[in-house]
């Protein structure tokens, strides 16, 4: 482990670093424009809580931990930046659910039968279920690609198996 993220008097002597949602290995790093704006403004507010930290008590134990985790998380997000690929709605397949869709669902069978619901497949950083934004690698959004509007899908959602069908598909820059 890199001297950056060990702390002397810390009783283990490791400053945790939160980590980003996981990407699965090998995966693309697909961002939405607004999935980029977002990392980047993050970005930004972690620079600024550096530099804040930097110009703070040199002696102060706390001020060099949350230094170390600002860093550490900076590199992290860094990292993501450089290996996010933008996804244009405009090169997606408006009749297909891909990676960027608007998809509204229905469910046909299963614990809620008639409930129809729309979420947006984004990248794992900008996914937000209180958005409606569900992460690509997420079971719901893989089970989905692919689609056309009318098919059908079998999911496992909760411990019930609940029928799918796609009733809309739209790609929007929002």
């Amino acid at each position: 482990m890199s001297r950056a993220f060990v702390k002397e008097d810390a009783p283990d002597g490791v400053v945790y670093i939160p980590p980003r949602a996981p990407l699965p290995a090998g995966a693309v790093n697909y961002v939405t424009s607004r999935g980029l704006d977002l990392l980047t403004k993050e970005k930004e507010t972690f620079e600024a809580e550096r530099e804040r930290l930097k110009k703070g008590d040199p002696h102060n134990p706390d001020r060099n931990r949350a230094l170390t985790v600002v860093r550490g998380q900076l590199k992290d997000l860094e990292s993501r930046i450089q290996s996010a690929r933008v996804v244009k709605p405009s090169e997606q397949p408006s009749d297909e659910v891909r990676f960027g869709a608007k998809v509204t669902v229905i469910t046909e069978k299963g614990r809620t039968p008639g409930l129809k619901r729309t979420f947006k497949i984004v990248g794992v950083d900008e996914a937000d279920i209180t958005t409606m934004r569900v992460g690509y690698v997420a079971p719901l959004a893989r089970t989905l690609i692919g689609l056309a509007q009318g098919e059908t899908t079998v999911l496992m959602m909760g411990g019930i198996e609940e029928t799918l069908r796609v009733e809309h598909i739209e790609y929007s820059d929002d």
